[in-house]
Order: C-alpha cells, then sequence, then structure tokens
C-alpha cells in the first residue's frame, strides 16, 4: 500500500508544483498580498493548478508511455516503468480534474475559464503539438504564462505590461533550456532514437537553441529591469524617512525595486550554467531544488521583493 502510494504520488509529481507559485505575482506585486480573502483566493487558485496539472502530467505519461520507455530517465516513471496500471493512471486524471474545476467554481467564472484553457492547452501539447518544431516550445511557454494571468483572475488586480513581457520572456527561455537539456540528454542516441523519443528534437540544433536560449535570456534582463523602473508599487509600508536621514538624496527614495535586478541577472547565469556546463534544466523546478546557489538566490529576490513594496515602497 505505501509503495501504491509513493508510486502515485511520483506519478502526480508533486515537485512540479513550484511552477504554480506564479499564480501569487498578481497580488504580491499589487501590495494585497496580507489581505486575508486576496490570499485566501489565490491559494485556492494555486491548489486548482496544482491538482490541474498533476492531471496534465498523469494523462502525458499515459500517451508517451512507449517513448518513455526508450528514455535514459523516463523510463523509470511509474506507467513507464510497469508500477501502476494505465485504467488506475486514468481514474487518477479524471479525479484530479474534477478537484481542479471544484476549487476553480469557488473563486470565479473567469478562473474557471482560465483553467479550462490551461487544460485543452496541455491535452494539446500531449496529443500533438509537442511533436510540432517551435509550436512545442510555444506551448510550454504558455503553460507557464497562463499561471500569471490565473492569479490576476483570481484577484481582479491588473500586473504590469512590462512584468507581462517578463513573464513570457522568462517562459520561453525555460522552455529552450528544457530542449536543450533534453537534446543534451539523448546526444548519444541515433537519428532514429531521437526521432521515436521526441521527434521535434531531431529539428533543433544545438546552435539554434543557443540563439533561442540568448534571445530569451537576455529579453527577460530587460523587460524585467524596465519593469523595476517604471512600476510604482502599492500596498503597506513604513516609508524610507524611518529608515534614512532627510538629507539624504533624493534619488534614494524611489526605485528601490531596481535593486532586485542583482539577483535576477545572477539567477539567469546561474541558471545557463546549469544547462551549458552541466546539462541540467529538462526540468526547471529540479534544477531549482537541486542548486542550492540557485535556490538561495530566488528567496533572497522574494524577500527584496516583498520588503521593497510592503515596506520601503518601491
Amino acid at each position: 500500500m505505501n509503495k501504491k502510494l509513493f508510486k502515485t504520488l511520483k506519478l502526480l509529481r508533486p515537485k512540479q508544483w513550484i511552477k504554480n507559485f506564479a499564480i501569487y505575482a498578481a497580488v504580491i506585486f499589487s501590495g494585497e498580498l496580507f489581505d486575508p480573502h486576496i490570499f485566501s483566493q489565490v491559494t485556492l487558485g494555486f491548489i486548482a493548478f496544482c491538482a490541474m496539472s498533476s492531471a496534465i502530467y498523469v494523462v502525458n505519461d499515459i500517451f508517451d508511455i512507449e517513448k518513455d520507455r526508450m528514455h535514459p530517465f523516463k523510463k523509470f516513471r511509474p506507467l513507464a516503468h510497469g508500477d501502476l496500471s494505465i485504467p488506475y493512471a486514468i481514474l487518477l486524471f479524471i479525479v484530479s480534474v474534477g478537484i481542479a474545476l471544484f476549487i476553480s467554481f469557488l473563486i470565479n467564472p473567469a478562473f474557471v475559464f482560465v483553467i479550462l484553457i490551461y487544460l485543452f492547452l496541455q491535452l494539446s501539447y500531449s496529443i500533438f503539438l509537442k511533436n510540432v518544431t517551435v509550436m512545442d516550445i510555444l506551448a510550454l511557454a504558455t503553460g507557464y504564462i497562463l499561471r500569471v494571468y490565473a492569479g490576476e483572475l483570481a484577484t481582479s488586480f491588473h500586473i504590469s505590461v512590462w512584468l507581462v513581457l517578463t513573464t513570457v520572456a522568462l517562459s520561453l527561455f525555460l522552455a529552450v533550456g528544457k530542449r536543450k537539456s533534453e537534446l543534451t540528454l539523448i546526444s548519444q542516441m541515433t537519428s532514429a532514437q531521437i526521432e521515436a523519443t521526441r521527434k521535434t528534437l531531431s529539428h533543433y540544433s544545438e546552435s539554434l537553441l543557443n540563439v533561442y536560449a540568448s534571445i530569451f535570456a537576455t529579453s527577460t534582463f530587460i523587460f524585467y529591469s524596465l519593469f523595476t523602473f517604471l512600476e510604482n508599487p502599492q500596498g503597506l509600508r513604513i516609508g524610507l524617512g524611518v529608515l534614512l536621514p532627510d538629507f539624504l538624496p533624493p534619488f534614494l527614495q524611489r526605485k528601490w525595486l531596481m535593486v532586485t535586478i542583482i539577483p535576477v541577472v545572477y539567477g539567469l547565469m546561474r541558471y545557463l550554467q546549469d544547462i551549458y556546463e552541466k546539462h541540467e534544466g529538462e526540468s526547471p523546478e529540479k534544477v531549482l531544488l537541486s542548486d542550492i546557489p540557485l535556490l538561495s538566490t530566488v528567496i533572497i529576490w522574494v524577500i527584496l521583493v516583498v520588503g521593497i513594496i510592503y515596506y520601503l515602497g518601491g
């Protein structure tokens, strides 16, 4: 029984839930993170996305069971390895989707709409988009972007267009990094084996993915820098006058959010190092949780953002 429970959790991939924290972006940058009602709404949305994303991982493993058996690491997944049956996985998928939709109805109709779009997109990806060059990367990135928009719909707080563009660029960067690492992992296979394992990988050259990664890493940095310069955070704050003497220059009274560019730049550089030097990146959440300096950087960034928006006023 314990073994089946462990394999079930492995099939649901709870580590992947870390991606769903993107849903908190709207409430954090709107300055309303500590409002109990709003926070509870967003948390319900987070749980709904966790259930729905797990359902997608289950159905994806069902569709890819034969391909996963040829993969050096995916062959140990519960379905590919024969630890769980397909009928059991289908039941798990139905239950997870049901939970996600039930929670979504508790939030608002707009949230139900976006989570249904997410379901449709991910099912389309599992069935055919993953086999279409470029579209597979765009579909992966859209999944990240929908999480951010779901947070906006759950709270009715709009996020800056520059933060939206940052999300788009970062999502594409992570999706390209995933493809880059997958290509590295199967580089020892023949062209026929690569075609059978992941059709689109046979159409991506290493140099092309390098260009993509460079473009989207640079875009992420530029868009986030513009966001920090132009954003005017709202919310609870203590004001700099409490902390700093009045005689200090006026520029110290504003644009503190730009300080967070430093951990963002380091995080991008560290993630690129993981992709190119350590040949990781196939699973962004695995990289984040296993790379202590990168994880520490993300934590520092969150602390800085919350501290600046809610106490210094940006």
